[in-house]
């Protein structure tokens, strides 16, 4: 009785061993069909965003945060400088769907489309453009610093004068087109100017075409001001995504990658549950854009050639960051 017994119980513990393990092997099965792009026979469409639309561009290896990228550019191959309304045109004639540009705040509570920390670097100015005036900000040279040789010569001297803009031009210029915005100063009033006087007199289909990154406190502010316009800083791209890493494998995606833009470098994207078709899939069901950097994302590392491209996985639709859409595209 006792040996019967004791073979009784044990067929009782294989049953349900094998019971578990059948519920793991079909939960494992649900989590990889429910993330799976194997069955996606598409070639993706991806697009392209135009990083300060045609820009002159450097090697990345050498630029820390305060370079002065102007001073060890390429040698010039187009006439086109970053943040200007010929640079943006030329991106978008080129084929861009998004051109991306920077803002600061001007001493007259202007918004001028400008990068560096200080005028220096690529104007014949000094000082800060808080420092200035919008009118005055016009009068300087944009391609004043930009040398290819060590400063023997300066190809673009002279021919930068005015071409500046406030950022109403680059609106007044691209009424219904993609655009990216980057906050530069890092100074709270420039987010409430932005929004006070340009974005919250848009009317909603305008400002679906917009999208505004920077730093944390100022992207809350906007937060604030819009549940829908797409916006992006790294804390909040940070938060999102591990929260999605979390449980993402459901399908489910957390409301705080709603209405965001992503800049995902490529070594780390393809870690996310549903890369890329899927994943991409779900993010624009929440008008959430994805775009996809080179590499590890240093410095604002582009497709930037070719070759470059042939690393965009297969079934890939988001957009891609570049630095040269007239190789590119």
């Amino acid at each position: 009785m006792k040996i019967g017994s004791n073979t009784n119980t044990l067929k009782n513990k294989r049953k349900r061993r094998r019971i578990v393990l059948s519920i793991l092997l079909l939960i494992i099965a649900a989590i990889w069909l429910n993330n799976t792009n194997i069955f996606y026979a598409g070639e993706g469409d991806y697009k392209f965003l135009a990083h300060r639309g045609l820009a002159q561009t450097f090697d990345v290896s050498l630029a820390e945060w305060d370079t002065n990228t102007a001073e060890i550019i390429y040698e010039p191959e187009h006439p086109y400088l970053e943040n200007t309304i010929p640079s943006m045109q030329a991106a978008f004639d080129l084929g861009a769907d998004v051109v991306e540009f920077d803002i600061k705040l001007t001493k007259d509570n202007k918004l001028a489309v400008f990068h560096d920390f200080t005028l220096e670097y690529r104007t014949d100015g000094t000082g800060e453009v808080a420092d200035y005036t919008m009118d005055e900000l016009k009068t300087l040279d944009v391609g004043y610093g930009y040398t290819a040789d060590n400063g023997r010569t300066y190809p673009f001297r002279g021919k930068g004068v005015g071409l500046m803009p406030e950022i109403n031009e680059v609106f007044s210029a691209f009424p219904d087109k993609e655009l990216l915005i980057h906050v530069k100063d890092g100074n709270l009033e420039t987010y409430q100017v932005l929004w006070n006087d340009y974005l919250s007199t848009m009317t909603e289909e305008r400002l679906a075409q917009i999208t505004v990154y920077g730093d944390d406190a100022g992207i809350d502010l906007l937060r604030e001001q819009s549940p829908s316009l797409r916006l992006l800083s790294m804390a909040m791209m940070k938060s999102a995504l591990l929260k999605y890493e979390l449980i993402g494998f459901t399908g489910y995606i957390p409301k705080e990658l709603h209405n965001m833009e992503l800049h995902l470098p490529l070594n780390y994207a393809r870690f996310l549950w549903g890369w890329p078709h899927k994943f991409v899939k779900r993010m624009e069901s929440v008008n959430t854009r994805v775009v996809i950097v080179a590499g590890n994302g240093k410095r604002s590392e582009g497709f930037d050639t070719e070759e470059s491209l042939q690393s965009v996985p297969r079934g890939y639709s988001g957009y891609i960051w570049t630095n040269r859409i007239d190789r590119v595209k």
